[in-house]
């Protein structure tokens, strides 16, 4: 994968982010509100890594 391919699918995975946060505040997921937590605690990480990798790089 190049490192153009790479970015664009990061910058989609984060745009995510956003839907993964609305999932987590709906009151009827139960015992899936662990799974997105654990989700956005790990896409977290990986966009922490991608800014420090590419700092020259948005994401939004």
């Amino acid at each position: 994968m190049d490192k153009t391919s790479l970015i664009d699918k990061v910058k989609q995975m984060a745009n995510k982010r956003d839907y993964l946060l609305q999932l987590r505040d709906q009151p009827d997921i139960g015992g899936l509100r662990l799974d997105v937590n654990q989700a956005l605690e790990e896409l977290d990480e990986l966009l922490d890594e991608f800014q420090a990798t590419f700092p020259e790089e948005k994401l939004s």
